[in-house]
């Protein structure tokens, strides 16, 4: 299995974020494969607390520490999806 990403306990599949962000735009997206995703915002003096969080009947779900964005992998918010 491959590395496993700094900010979850899943697999690294985050996405590069362009460079210019405004207001809406997450800081990061981490590409996921299960509805439930635990964060901890890189742990450490940066970090945050651990969190868990269930997507529900959606397809992607925010921390509220750090803004990352989950997405399920071809999901509706899936940006590599055919549209």
């Amino acid at each position: 299995m491959g590395a496993s990403h700094p900010f979850c306990d899943l697999p690294d599949r985050s996405l590069e974020m362009p460079l210019k962000r405004d207001a809406f735009t997450p800081p990061e997206i981490s590409m996921v494969t299960s509805h439930k995703v635990s964060c901890n915002g890189g742990g450490g003096a940066l970090g945050h607390p651990k969190v868990w969080y269930e997507m529900g009947d959606e397809d992607f779900v925010e921390c509220k520490y750090c803004d990352r964005r989950f997405v399920l992998i071809g999901g509706r918010e899936d940006p590599s999806r055919p549209k």
